[in-house]
């Protein structure tokens, strides 16, 4: 395995924030994952590559400027295992643990247990933005709710998708991503998950024959604010009457603008407590 690079910058949390969505909206950035941190006073941000990167062009792509200092450096590759198995802990969220293939024994009685490694796809549910979308899925569950089609846009690994297939067996479950290699990764998840029913596709956005017309009673988007709210019409079509979107991958200085375009759509839209600075919301038709 060839080394991997690691560069590291601290600065206010909005301003990395700003940089993460200009990141996942250039398809071209070389980056291999990151990760944002909320630290108090200056928040980190972790971006991992595969190959020495242009730390110019990477500052220009993600607009952080010179002002910004940044640490950059290879990475030993046991330090990567180390810290991938480190970060993968057994979290709870809701009625879900997810955990890594090391911690197979960690899932609680009672508890519906979700197997995610470490790699390039963004969703090992230690983020806020993806366990306040299985709590409030889990709310859902607990208020007797089981909606029969469920469509999980934006995948990333598929967690959102795989819980929902794991606890509502009947269901119909589709997943894409606009990135080829999260849906590879996504359809492994499924296997590992004993969910192969999910229908994992790329797609970009709403723009598939698989979706094209049909309305859905759950929908995941755990994307970014920006494509939220672009995607907010399309995504109240597709919704069935009493249908619920839940929606995340926003700041909390975002939610303002996300909630607007989901009420001007139609639909009628609550907030739930954030997670780190990041926002959850759910949509209902």
């Amino acid at each position: 395995m060839s080394t991997l690079w690691r560069l590291v910058a601290h600065a206010d949390f909005a301003i990395l924030a700003d940089a993460v969505e200009r990141l996942d909206a250039a398809s071209s950035a070389p980056a291999l994952s990151w990760s944002l941190f909320d630290e108090g006073n200056a928040a980190r941000l972790d971006v991992l590559f595969e190959a020495m990167p242009d730390i110019d062009a990477f500052r220009e792509t993600c607009g952080i400027s010179e002002a910004i200092p940044v640490e950059f450096g290879p990475m030993p590759e046991e330090d990567w295992v180390r810290l991938s198995l480190e970060g993968l802990k057994p979290v709870e969220a809701g009625r879900f643990t997810l955990f890594g293939a090391h911690d197979r024994d960690a899932v609680a009685a009672g508890q519906t247990g979700i197997e995610i490694e470490a790699g390039p796809a963004f969703g090992t549910g230690h983020h806020g933005t993806t366990r306040g979308c299985l709590m409030a899925f889990s709310d859902m569950l607990e208020a007797g709710e089981r909606p029969a089609t469920v469509f999980d846009l934006g995948c990333g690994t598929a967690v959102l998708a795989i819980a929902a297939a794991k606890v509502l067996p009947d269901a119909e479950v589709l997943a894409s991503d606009i990135d080829p290699e999260a849906v590879e990764e996504s359809a492994e998840n499924c296997r590992k998950n004993a969910t192969p029913r999910i229908d994992c596709f790329v797609a970009e956005g709403l723009d598939h024959e698989k979706i094209a017309g049909r309305q859905f009673e759950l929908i995941f988007a755990n994307i970014l604010a920006g494509p939220l709210v672009d995607l907010a019409p399309g995504i109240a079509k597709a919704l069935a009457p009493g249908g619920k979107v839940i929606l995340s991958g926003l700041l909390t200085e975002q939610e303002a603008r996300v909630r607007e375009a989901y009420t001007d759509a139609g639909l009628t839209v609550t907030r739930r407590e954030p997670i780190e600075g990041w926002e959850t919301l759910i949509a209902v038709k």
